[in-house]
């Protein structure tokens, strides 16, 4: 039986001092783009040392690559890529993974990433995540934790949420599990986006760099996110100043907010209607009370 050849290789020659691997992808557990806008911010600027077989994970009928025309002439294909990045904070190595979620090839790829990890020594692995919840803009962003040990975690991390939680699978956990199997230490940190976010949302991804950067003793630099999240709060506030109905809406919600308490159902409940209003499930396209207003 032929072994399977690998779907990723090590680029250059930068050395490996008992890093951190930092992951996130786009699509699936990604609202926002909250997860992928941090981890993005992270690797700026970071050296590529390992890249992924675009050809062997992604379908690109679904995903197309872009293709710039120029005066007429075919220039130039940019396809969607799967890459490592090093960065270093404040002492502490950082890899990088960060891309679209992969279509093809998980089990194989978590095969992959483990050796990755294990080549490069990594202590431990981060999960970056985003997700659709019932939670107003108006207050600090909601961090949901998961451990694979219970030491891992600061004393006031929100772990959860509590009880059962059973949703569609993502790339990234599959990476994960693969990971922690051999007993490489594992967090996920998963902001809680309001649901009626139609767009990027900066908040969310200060809030995931902040947590990562005080689970690893770092301060970690937030780029253009701080002037981003102020310009999306500006509007936000403007939207609901403009609409009774709206403005109703947000003080329910943080009335909640004093409730931080989650159990698996209500955030299935959540992820199952943010699916069906973005369309996903055949539902409409309205993606909340404010959209569009």
């Amino acid at each position: 039986m032929l072994a399977c050849m690998a779907i990723y290789e090590m680029m250059g020659d930068v050395p490996f001092v008992e890093p951190v691997m930092i992951a996130a992808f786009d699509g699936w557990i990604d609202a926002s783009g909250a997860s992928t806008a941090a981890a993005s911010t992270l690797a700026e600027g970071g050296d590529v040392v390992a890249r992924f077989d675009g050809d062997a994970l992604y379908d690109y009928r679904a995903r197309r690559p872009v293709l710039d025309v120029i005066d007429g002439t075919l220039a130039r294909l940019e396809w969607p890529e799967l890459l490592v990045r090093s960065v270093e904070a404040a002492g502490r190595q950082l890899l990088i993974m960060t891309g679209p979620e992969p279509d093809y090839r998980w089990r194989q790829m978590g095969i992959d990433v483990l050796d990755l990890c294990l080549r490069a020594g990594v202590v431990q692995w981060i999960s970056l995540g985003s997700l659709p919840a019932a939670v107003p803009h108006t207050r600090a962003v909601p961090v949901l934790a998961t451990a694979s040990r219970e030491d891992l975690l600061h004393a006031d991390e929100i772990k959860g949420p509590a009880g059962l939680l059973r949703v569609p699978g993502a790339a990234l956990s599959t990476l994960e599990l693969a990971v922690t199997g051999t007993g490489i230490a594992g967090v996920g940190f998963y902001a809680q986006v309001p649901h009626y976010v139609g767009g990027p949302y900066a908040l969310a991804s200060i809030a995931l760099l902040e947590h990562v950067g005080r689970h690893l003793g770092v301060d970690l630099a937030l780029g253009s996110l701080v002037g981003e999240a102020q310009e999306q709060r500006d509007r936000l506030d403007a939207a609901v100043a403009s609409d009774e109905d709206a403005a109703a809406y947000l003080k329910r919600l943080e009335a909640m907010a004093a409730d931080e308490r989650i159990s698996g159902d209500d955030l299935a409940s959540e992820i199952e209607r943010f699916l069906r209003e973005t369309g996903r499930e055949g539902g409409s396209e309205d993606a909340g009370p404010f959209e569009g207003r």
